[in-house]
């Protein structure tokens, strides 16, 4: 199995520096993200799975010729007490960092589910206090605020819209619909599940450059998904004037630079706030005013290839070993 490990380590590296930053600098997302969304789920995955697999091949090698019966003499050891003379120091160190990785990511991603749930219950009984339903729209309210600000809070069949007074008074009726059409595509595309689950990667591997990019570049593919939702009932110019006067308010609300860690949701149609929002909201409306051509199709179906490609390859490195023998 060493030339399984190594190929993987390699692949991990790759999919840990070089794929993420040149993926991250590229222009072609922004004409199709729901593809780049799926490629960048493909390199978390991949990513992470080979980085687990490599140290978990590595140290099973002196004991079993394939990942199966590496596996099985492992348990013997750990079951009924075999010998581990043939496990040399790497190898267990090796196998030690593989169930403590494991572990450390499984207990993150329950961990950021866990505080993310208890911040929308927290909010949620705020709403309770201060918003009302909204009588134009259903599974929306409106909360008595000056400033622009659209959120929607994700919750199953309790998943909500919030807009303020101010924003209201802001838009046209034109311009409102995008704003309730734009977060309800986030709502009705399941968005809060990508952005927890990056969230967690990131958190808990902070050091690794992947996680960043991802993240940030999955906030800002998921905003533009919900935009194309819109622009199929409403026109360019009443999105992009709803995005603009939705910036300025979550700049002015202080509420908002903390929506995104509470919901893990889409923050109101201007971003997540801060910086981030900032250049999210910028790369946004340039997007709306270049008004490129989408991907070709055989583009699309390359790109969506090479994502399952990559899923296949660690794969193959760590089952066909084991299905051959």
């Amino acid at each position: 199995m060493f030339w399984a490990s190594y190929l993987l380590a390699v692949l991990a590296i790759m999919l840990a520096w070089p794929v993420p930053v040149l993926l991250s600098r590229a222009q072609w997302p922004a004409r199709s993200p729901f593809t780049a969304m799926l490629l960048w789920q493909a390199i978390a995955l991949a990513g992470g799975l080979s980085m687990i697999g490599a140290m978990l091949v590595y140290g099973l090698e002196p004991i079993g010729d394939n990942l199966i019966a590496g596996l099985r003499a492992l348990a013997g050891m750990v079951l009924f007490n075999a010998p581990t003379t043939a496990l040399g120091f790497w190898h267990i160190f090796a196998l030690s960092a593989a169930a403590l990785l494991t572990a450390h990511l499984v207990f993150t991603l329950l961990l950021t589910y866990y505080r993310i749930e208890r911040q929308r219950r927290r909010h949620r009984e705020l709403l309770a206090l201060l918003a009302s339903p909204s009588a134009q729209s259903a599974g929306t309210l409106v909360i008595n605020h000056d400033s622009p600000v659209a959120y929607c809070l994700p919750g199953g069949a309790r998943s909500v819209t919030v807009l303020s007074d101010g924003l209201m008074a802001a838009l046209e009726p034109a311009e409102l619909r995008a704003v309730l059409i734009h977060e309800n595509a986030h709502l009705s595309q399941r968005h809060h599940l990508l952005l927890w689950a990056f969230a967690a990667w990131r958190q808990a591997l902070p050091w690794l450059p992947t996680t960043r990019l991802a993240q940030e570049s999955v906030s800002s593919l998921i905003e533009m998904l919900a935009d194309d939702a819109a622009l199929k009932t409403e026109g360019k110019a009443a999105l992009i004037k709803a995005i603009a006067i939705v910036a300025s308010g979550s700049r002015s609300a202080p509420r908002e630079q903390g929506y995104q860690q509470a919901t893990a949701g889409p923050d109101a149609l201007s971003g997540s706030g801060g910086a981030d929002s900032a250049r999210t909201t910028a790369s946004r409306v340039s997007r709306l005013l270049a008004a490129e051509p989408e991907l070709p199709a055989p583009v699309r179906a390359l790109v969506l290839a090479g994502s399952l490609l990559l899923l296949a390859i660690p794969t193959a490195l760590l089952v066909v070993p084991g299905l051959l023998s």
